[in-house]
């Protein structure tokens, strides 16, 4: 992991509750509760470390197996027997429940998916900006991305009360399940379409990538569309959060 890669994992998992000991984040994982990643010192064998790996799997949580000197400088304790889980500071909803929001609405789906967006800030600014653009949620990939920091969760001005955001192992996968129920899909991308001359009507998907690379080939590849911003400044692109804000306004003009 480069320096500055590891820099962001640092402050994101700082600021996020952490459990720590054996027992106690064994009990955290059978009761249900989300668990965005589990530390585990690299090499331990014993049962009750090994019961908890398994449980984790269960879960589908991420998993990273690190040095003791790591552990050491997640630990707020100190006392983390080998073990560290790092919790969301909200609970993830399921993809079934964002589509449940637009059917209670009687209004056609409208979601908003976000291919590796690593820094919590612009995760928070778009979950508000689809509060009011009147997303029915969002959706994150579990791994290399940020989560439900909460950093996430400041930076979207309370918008996480009201608009849930699922968390998803595989976004091509999510996507291609998805366009089976009648959803198609645009992604953000400087060499698309000019996003005023794309129908961006009816029950969709609103693809932004992120803040480095944008959408990833295997994501876009699984979209319908790829649409663009204009732009007329000398810098070359808008940031994750600005770009899904004017995509995301785009789609609410055209279905109003």
């Amino acid at each position: 992991m480069e320096k500055k890669e590891y820099r962001k994992e640092q402050d994101a998992q700082a600021s996020m509750p952490k459990i720590e000991g054996r027992n106690a984040v064994l009990e955290a994982l059978r009761s249900g509760k989300t668990v965005d990643r589990l530390y585990v010192l690299d090499g331990c064998k014993d049962g009750p470390v090994q019961t908890i790996v398994r449980e984790a799997k269960k879960q589908g949580t991420v998993i990273s197996f690190v040095t003791k000197e790591r552990l050491n400088q997640l630990s707020e304790t100190q006392k983390h027997q080998g073990v560290i889980a790092v919790s969301a500071a909200y609970t993830y909803a399921s993809v079934e429940d964002l589509l449940q929001r637009a059917k209670d609405r009687g209004e056609q789906p409208f979601l908003i998916l976000l291919d590796g967006i690593e820094d919590p800030h612009n995760l928070g600014a778009v979950i508000r900006t689809a509060n009011l653009a009147g997303a029915h949620g969002v959706i994150i990939p579990k791994r290399h991305a940020a989560g439900l920091t909460a950093a996430a969760v400041k930076a979207s001005a309370g918008a996480v009360n009201y608009t849930p955001v699922a968390k998803v192992t595989n976004l091509s996968q999510t996507i291609r399940e998805l366009k089976e129920r009648g959803i198609w899909f645009v992604c953000a991308d400087m060499d698309g379409e000019m996003m005023y001359r794309q129908n961006l009507t009816g029950p969709i998907g609103l693809v932004i990538g992120n803040e480095g690379e944008g959408v990833s080939r295997l994501v876009k590849e699984h979209c319908d569309l790829t649409a663009s911003i204009p732009m007329k400044g000398e810098i070359g692109s808008l940031n994750a959060s600005a770009a899904a804000a004017v995509l995301a306004y785009e789609i609410v003009r055209q279905r109003m």
